[in-house]
């Protein structure tokens, strides 16, 4: 498997070395955090740096950092029940809260008329296209945008906000709802306390440990501007699809977008082929969302932007990360150009 090529690093990124660190480091934690004992208080002050950790990664200072299983729950916690609306480019894990009827337009931008009944992503995963965040926003989804953009919870002035770990280098199945202090939502697991009463059951500390190891180095990197070079990268990856492929659409383009995040359609050709083409060749990309994939289905992120059946049908992701390499993106575009010439010699 070492000599493919991971091109899908909005779906999951590689672990990063110092979460690996901090989750082999966790696991001799014994105690309970939720213990009164030595043990259980070594616990619970590993679970209290984390959340330190985490709030300072992402500007969130003085606001309540609650733990979950990841942004789903995150999701669920913030917008279930609370009559809020979003758009359709909104991940599933919103729109099945809220009412996906606020405008969107061909380039993936939001119309928002009542910030605090709106729940909107600050970067979209499928496309990249990266939001202006009205103050006072209901929730905000900040999963793709943390780590890979200058964002901070203090700043967007937003009630709540949730983050994922595995997006930034982190273990997969563990997230964070984050609140300003004071905020009251309805617990959706509950029996133990845990989590100030907000999420109950015993915390994933090994997880935790690992998120918050992420958060701090994904904080760092950004500020060194680590990812400056990866938008070069998906720069010269779209320039080359353009070049053998002249109808090539890069969705989004017009308008800002996350440094790596490459949203490619040739009308016609069908994503979920250029997948499984891509995939043998040893090059793994995606066809939406990763919570879409192997599901045989249109982009719905594209059709709410106005987008038709048949080309929300040929879309694919290419997302890169920090340790992508220019012979890795030279790769991935000479087998593309090989497949895409093969279907349209079929297709004539």
């Amino acid at each position: 498997m070492k000599d493919r090529v991971y091109l899908d690093w909005n779906a999951t990124a590689p672990l990063r070395p110092e979460a690996r660190d901090a989750m082999v480091a966790a696991i001799d934690v014994v105690g309970n955090p939720s213990s009164v004992h030595a043990e259980g208080r070594a616990a619970k002050g590993l679970l209290e740096r984390a959340r330190a950790q985490v709030a300072a990664a992402f500007g969130a200072d003085g606001a309540d950092v609650v733990f979950t299983s990841g942004a789903t729950e995150a999701a669920a916690l913030a917008c279930a029940g609370r009559g809020l609306t979003c758009a359709g480019i909104e991940h599933d894990a919103v729109t099945a809260w809220c009412d996906a009827s606020l405008p969107v337009d061909r380039d993936g931008r939001v119309t928002v008329s009542d910030p605090a009944r709106t729940a909107l992503q600050a970067a979209n995963s499928e496309t990249g296209v990266v939001q202006d965040l009205p103050h006072g926003l209901a929730v905000v989804d900040a999963t793709q945008a943390f780590g890979k953009l200058p964002v901070a919870f203090n700043w967007m002035g937003a009630e709540m906000a949730f983050v994922s770990a595995h997006k930034l280098g982190g273990p997969k199945g563990v997230g964070a709802l984050v609140m300003r202090q004071g905020t009251d939502i309805v617990a959706r697991i509950r029996g133990g306390g845990q989590e100030m009463g907000r999420r109950s059951g015993t915390e994933n500390l090994i997880g935790i440990a690992g998120f918050a190891a992420a958060a701090e180095a994904a904080s760092r990197e950004l500020a060194d501007g680590i990812w400056e070079p990866v938008a070069e990268l998906r720069n010269i990856l779209e320039i080359a699809l353009a070049s053998e492929a002249k109808e090539t659409i890069f969705v989004g383009k017009a308008a800002p977008r996350l440094p790596n995040t490459s949203c490619i359609v040739v009308p016609g050709w069908k994503g979920e082929t250029q997948v499984m083409q891509m995939d043998l060749a040893g090059i793994a990309i995606s066809a939406g969302s990763a919570c879409s994939s192997g599901k045989v289905r249109e982009s719905r992120v594209l059709r709410a932007m106005g987008y038709g059946a048949g080309e929300a049908a040929s879309a694919i992701r290419v997302s890169l990360g920090p340790s992508t390499t220019r012979d890795e993106i030279e790769r991935f575009a000479e087998t593309w150009a090989k497949a895409f010439r093969r279907y349209r010699a079929r297709a004539a």
